[in-house]
């Protein structure tokens, strides 16, 4: 989780550009869906690291109301 996962995204978005501008340019079709795929998945993967940083803050910004009860409230509420 964390910058090792944006960096992957990227990569296989950047793997995905570079695959569908070859097969583009070299009328191949397969190659064409081939990189066209490889750009889903690389937005697919930005998208799970940025659900998974979003939780993490969430779960880093609850804590547990000290007063009678013990509520979970929001740090900063």
């Amino acid at each position: 989780m964390g910058i090792g996962d944006k960096f992957d995204a990227a990569k296989d978005k950047v793997t995905g550009k570079i695959k569908e501008g070859v097969g583009k340019a070299t009328d191949d079709n397969s190659m064409i869906v081939e990189g066209k795929a490889d750009q889903v998945k690389g937005a697919v993967k930005d998208k799970i690291a940025d659900t998974k940083a979003h939780l993490k803050d969430d779960a880093h910004n609850r804590h547990t109301d000290d007063t009678e009860g013990g509520a979970t409230t929001r740090a900063g509420s």
